[in-house]
């Protein structure tokens, strides 16, 4: 399979590519790395100068892993500074931890949840991707609007440092998240779920070395989920939608004293959250497209489904999709199948692939949210179920069927074999 580097047209700020995916997050860079090693033309079109935006979903779950392994790339990503999450544990009043989720019973490459900056593993994808002759990534290049052409989308228009400009393209991937550009321009079917809270991200400096675990807390109205990191916790704080500005009102003295009154362990750091400046808010949505597709074009991760923070499987997933379109579509891309009437039927294949996945992880979200998250803020319960903890205390087996739904997923995606490569061929002067 192969292709030429993206030519520029005769047309002012008019060019051509073969597959446009919109958006630089973990399913856009990954979508485009692998089209570029099966020899497609792919341009990546990102709306910002670089990678650096915080809390954007840091966590690379078991199956992204095995996936930079077989890129060729998990030597490089394991060298960046990192923290490792082994289990989820529930913590009662006393300081009792009981696991419930633990991700050393699962028989994988890599038994556990890597928490790296998001940025990193982007600039590390993005400079695999570049070594590619048929990769072009375009920062602060914002996606405005679809072409079409002929009943179909042709490809994208866009604003950049240089001025408005056009790219047409075979197909194009929309990867621009639950706010997706591409997605509102075409105007695909969706159903919405209803979501009644919200999460707040903060960190907490500490010099404290923390437990390799997620660790959930629960009060009268209030939970919070503290992940480790170097040098300091990140912290989830769950509360009702649309009570951002009441929040805030109250200042940072009162969400330091909540913090450290559910987490003991941070009452000597909690004075690290400078002022409510620091304190992220994500507005929870969850929703799935009907139809992922049209002519032209094919919705893939959030820009497909969005999904609740509740086990951090947004990224895993969005990786999977991109994994599985790229399967799916390189031959189809590489052959120009993908420009004539017959290319919703590879579009629905990708679709079809994916949809299991996403329904069965939404399905166990949405009844976290009803059975866990709700009770705790309607102040119904204040600590984990009894009957559960004791459960998986007398069968500690139990633990690995969570884990592996968190950390592996309803159906994995492996690298196509046209894709992998060694440590040694993405780096030679490796020893």
């Amino acid at each position: 399979m192969a292709d030429t580097p993206e030519a520029p047209s005769a047309s002012v700020g008019t060019s051509r590519t073969t597959c446009a995916v919109v958006g630089g997050g973990p399913a856009g860079l990954v979508l485009g790395l692998l089209l570029a090693r099966a020899g497609v033309r792919v341009t990546v079109l990102e709306k910002h100068a670089d990678f650096l935006r915080d809390f954007r979903g840091d966590t690379v779950h078991p199956t992204t892993l095995a996936m930079l392994d077989d890129l060729g790339l998990f030597d490089r990503f394991d060298a960046l500074p990192q923290s490792h999450l082994k289990q989820a544990a529930f913590t009662f009043p006393d300081g009792r931890q009981v696991p419930v989720a633990d991700f050393g019973r699962l028989p994988l490459r890599h038994p556990y949840i890597a928490m790296v900056p998001q940025w990193d593993l982007l600039n590390l994808l993005a400079e695999a991707a570049e070594t590619e002759p048929t990769f072009t990534l375009r920062t602060e290049h914002e996606v405005t609007g679809v072409v079409r052409e002929g009943g179909r989308v042709s490809g994208v228009d866009y604003d950049s440092p240089e001025g408005p400009g056009r790219l047409h393209a075979d197909l194009v991937v929309a990867c621009d998240g639950r706010w997706s550009a591409v997605r509102r321009a075409v105007d695909l079917p969706s159903k919405e779920f209803p979501v009644d809270f919200d999460v707040w991200w903060y960190r907490v400096p500490t010099p404290r070395r923390l437990a390799e675990s997620l660790l959930p807390r629960m009060a009268k109205g209030r939970v919070i989920v503290t992940i480790p990191r170097e040098g300091y916790a990140q912290v989830a704080y769950i509360g009702r939608k649309g009570t951002d500005a009441a929040l805030r009102a109250r200042g940072v003295q009162a969400l330091r004293a909540e913090t450290a009154s559910m987490m003991p362990e941070l009452a000597e750091d909690v004075s690290g959250i400078a002022s409510m400046d620091d304190v992220k808010h994500l507005d929870v949505r969850m929703d799935r497209l009907r139809r992922w597709h049209a002519p032209g074009v094919l919705c893939i991760g959030d820009a497909a489904h969005a999904m609740s923070p509740v086990g951090g499987v947004g990224i895993n997933l969005a990786v999977q999709d991109a994994v599985a379109a790229a399967r799916l579509l390189a031959r189809p891309l590489a052959r120009g199948f993908l420009r004539n009437s017959g290319s919703r039927r590879f579009l629905a294949r990708v679709q079809r692939r994916r949809t299991f996945p996403t329904v069965a992880v939404q399905a166990v979200q949405r009844f976290a949210h009803a059975r866990v998250i709700a009770p705790a803020l309607n102040g119904e319960v204040t600590e984990p179920p009894r009957g559960l903890l004791a459960l998986v205390r007398r069968v500690p087996a139990l633990t690995a069927l969570p884990a592996a739904f968190i950390g592996i997923g309803p159906r994995p995606e492996r690298v196509p074999v046209w894709a992998r490569r060694t440590a040694r061929q993405e780096n030679p002067a490796r020893p």
